[in-house]
């Protein structure tokens, strides 16, 4: 089974590679993870203007590279020209038995994704999520394990507070912070509601030892971290 679908396991998942050490979403990011054994990587797709999958978080290029504006009016050659921003393309390909947690952050892209990760045959370590619902729809034909969409989340989250769960849910797996605005997600209930659906709750971002420690004494499986090196350091990786 796939670490990031199991509901029994505990992974470090390096977010947006090991970010807090080298520049996030990149090669270098996700390398320094690799080297530091974590279970797994998280990261964010987008599309280029020539509709190539890339790695990028923001919808501009301003924060993270020198060059300015939003990304998808930039061509992959533009970007290779004045950016380290890699292809989804190269990131399966340089880790080929890595799992991965891909955030879709367009609706449009997902078509393209989907050929890049069936091209690498990547599909069972893949876990494909997306805040957007629709931007799931083509990885819903039982080949792909899908995340919960912001719609999901909302709704467990409600049925899990007023105990009308779903019994069923079409995902196979929760990424959420601890904690919305003022809003708590990551509750025990929650966690074990998830749980009885078979489904793994993954907290983003957790930096902090302690606080990794904390949610994994609610039952929270994996700890999305930036700093890979100082949690796995404190022993956060068990469960």
């Amino acid at each position: 089974m796939n670490i990031l679908a199991d509901p029994a396991a505990f992974p470090l998942v390096a977010h947006r590679g090991a970010s807090a050490e080298a520049p996030e979403n990149t090669l270098p990011a996700f390398q320094r993870a690799a080297a530091l054994h974590v279970d797994a990587f998280e990261f964010d797709v987008r599309l280029t203007a020539d509709n190539e999958v890339v790695v990028h978080h923001d919808p501009t290029l301003d924060r993270t590279t020198d060059l300015t504006g939003p990304l998808i009016e930039r061509t992959l050659d533009q970007l290779r020209a004045g950016t380290n921003v890699p292809t989804l393309d190269e990131v399966l390909g340089a880790f080929p038995s890595m799992p991965m947690l891909i955030e879709l952050k367009e609706v449009s892209g997902q078509v393209r994704v989907r050929d890049v990760i069936l091209r690498h045959d990547a599909a069972a370590r893949c876990l494909v999520a997306s805040e957007h619902h629709d931007a799931l729809a083509c990885f819903r034909d039982g080949r792909f394990l899908v995340g919960a969409s912001r719609k999901d989340i909302l709704r467990l989250l409600v049925g899990s507070a007023t105990g009308t769960r779903p019994r069923k849910v079409a995902y196979h797996a929760l990424s959420v912070p601890d904690r919305h605005h003022f809003l708590p997600v990551a509750t025990r209930r929650f966690i074990a509601d998830a749980h009885a659906l078979g489904c793994p709750v993954h907290i983003w971002t957790v930096d902090d030892p302690a606080e990794a420690d904390e949610l994994r004494a609610r039952g929270a499986n994996g700890i999305l971290t930036n700093d890979p090196a100082r949690l796995a350091e404190f022993g956060t990786r068990k469960g």
